[in-house]
């Protein structure tokens, strides 16, 4: 039962030398992401993720089965999958090559993950690439790899350690206290050890993921590299979720291209282009960069359903990649199914028509007409679709596709025909771009906040407010849940249940009276359905009965 109620830096100097030479850097470092390098990691927007360890040879669960496994499995795991990886695919080169093809521009390697197991010539164990059949540094083959390719390579590092847990007599978990870097002085030294030689025999590092305790580590990063972005560690970084609206600052969604982060041979369910386009977009316009996951096979290919999905996605980006690099948010994220970004020099405004699944793909040679109500143009207004030059469709000379755009008292009306031949069909089923320049804000949208929830007698009473905006007849406001239960602290598996709107016209202040399962841990965030667009609060905990 619910219902909704009304209540009334400092500069240091780097000295960076080939793979294999050391980096050497003042004592003067910085303690944070330095601004000119989050704006520089801004820019970028897109990022590959490559999830590969010893254990892709199981296509199980990355490192995660040695959690809560029998001594007997623990003792196999450490002592036969070394003697059986000898990735004979492996060709970073070609990997990079499709990176770079899609679009891709940086790239973050899972160096070493829980399992403990390091994918470079480190000096630290012997539980790495070097003492396997293949013999030889992945990490330096990746690196050199994607920076031929113009790809700035960062280090996915896990400071959680299985395999120091196993030695030491630990149980194997993560995210308790006892198994923790800081409570185990040893596996600190260990990490430290092991992010040094990172952070000093490959050359720049463009950014680091730091997967578990971070702080002391982090600084190693910038004292060695002060350029270093950190992302996981310093910024807010989001897992198989966007946020419903955008963060301050710099953020990355970091999301798998299919359900599982390494290559899991059977029972796996890709997304679909479109749908990896969606979670492209909408994170760009709540100005996140995407860090797209993939997974390598335990030869070192890429699994052919993975490879066919980026060749599709670095088509789209070959054409619309202007509305993705080097933006930020427009006043609002979307209108309905059109989705916004906007250049950083605020020149250049890209409106993103995106359509759901069952809607008529866009044919080749016919017109789409769209009203904008954010937007109002000025004297200087262009307007085109991205990829085309708006004068030929080839074969019909009688077509003239130019587009237009006009002020009414209902908003920005344009007209655009898609012209390009893009598929042998005539038929392009994803996303197509609008790209508007000199135009101005037409819309002040309101603030919605998510307010901490009160714990009753049995029940939760979940709260939110939206304010700062003009009287929006037809409005409702709402709150949405989801369970957290056994969730890693930025994984989001499970989605969005939502309570009843309720008529919301005016600004103010709402809450709506919420009853968790026993044992169930959850979050919330309130919800505006505003006339021109859905407008949410932030995530908030759902306090424990």
């Amino acid at each position: 039962m619910f219902s909704l109620l009304r209540i009334g830096t400092c500069i240091a100097i780097l000295v960076t030398t080939m793979a294999g030479s050391p980096l050497v850097a003042q004592s003067n470092f910085p303690q944070e992401n330095r601004a000119e390098r989050l704006e520089w990691f801004r820019d970028q927007g897109l990022g590959l993720f490559i999830h590969w360890s010893v254990d892709s040879q199981l296509g199980l669960i990355i490192s995660h089965t040695l959690a809560g496994a029998s001594p007997e499995y623990v003792d196999r795991f450490y002592r036969e999958l070394p003697q059986t990886f000898d990735p004979v695919h492996f060709d970073p080169d070609s990997l990079a090559r499709l990176a770079r093809t899609a679009g891709f521009r940086y790239m973050m390697f899972t160096t070493k993950h829980h399992n403990g197991f390091c994918m470079w010539d480190t000096k630290t164990v012997t539980f790495n690439s070097m003492h396997t059949p293949y013999a030889k540094d992945i990490t330096a083959e990746m690196f050199s790899a994607f920076r031929k390719q113009g790809i700035a390579p960062g280090v996915y590092f896990s400071p959680d350690d299985f395999l120091w847990l196993h030695q030491n007599g630990k149980p194997i978990e993560r995210l308790v206290p006892q198994v923790q870097p800081g409570a185990n002085p040893g596996l600190m030294q260990l990490d430290k050890d092991q992010i040094t030689e990172l952070m000093t025999h490959y050359g720049p590092v463009a950014a680091v993921f730091f997967d578990g305790e971070a702080k002391e580590l982090r600084d190693i990063a910038w004292k060695l590299q002060p350029d270093t972005v950190v992302t996981r560690g310093a910024i807010e970084t989001p897992e198989q979720n966007i946020p419903g609206a955008p963060l301050p600052g710099a953020w990355e969604s970091n999301m798998t291209i299919g359900t599982a982060w390494e290559f899991q041979p059977s029972d796996e369910h890709y997304k679909s282009v479109h749908d990896l386009l969606r979670i492209l977009i909408q994170t760009r316009s709540r100005g996140g960069n995407l860090l797209l996951n993939v997974g390598l096979k335990a030869d070192g290919s890429l699994p052919s359903e993975q490879e066919d999905r980026l060749r599709t996605f670095g088509s789209w980006m070959f054409l619309n990649s202007d509305a993705i690099y080097g933006t930020r948010p427009w006043v609002v994220t979307n209108e309905g199914d059109i989705w916004f970004t906007r250049s950083k020099d605020k020149h250049t405004l890209y409106a993103i028509l995106d359509s759901d699944d069952d809607s008529p793909v866009w044919k080749r040679g016919t017109w789409r007409e769209v009203v904008l109500k954010t937007v109002r143009t000025t004297p200087g207004t262009t307007v085109g679709l991205l990829g085309q030059d708006d004068q030929t469709v080839e074969y019909r000379p009688d077509l003239h596709p130019l587009s237009t755009a006009h002020q009414e008292a209902d908003g920005l009306h344009i007209r655009v025909m898609r012209a390009q031949r893009l598929r042998d069909s005539d038929s392009w089923p994803y996303p197509s771009v609008i790209r508007l320049t000199n135009v101005e804000e037409a819309f002040t949208p309101p603030i919605v906040h998510t307010l901490p929830a009160q714990l009753g007698d049995g029940v939760v009473t979940l709260r939110g407010s939206w304010q700062d905006g003009a009287d929006a007849p037809g409005a409702r406001f709402g709150f949405e849940y989801r369970i957290i239960t056994g969730e890693d602290t930025r994984s989001r598996l499970h989605g969005w249940q939502h309570l009843p709107l309720e008529l919301a016209e005016h600004p103010g202040q709402f809450s709506a009276t919420f009853h968790p399962e026993p044992g169930q841990l959850y979050e919330y965030r309130a919800v505006l359905q505003h006339p021109l667009l859905t407008i949410f609060g932030e995530d908030l905990p759902v306090p424990k009965r």
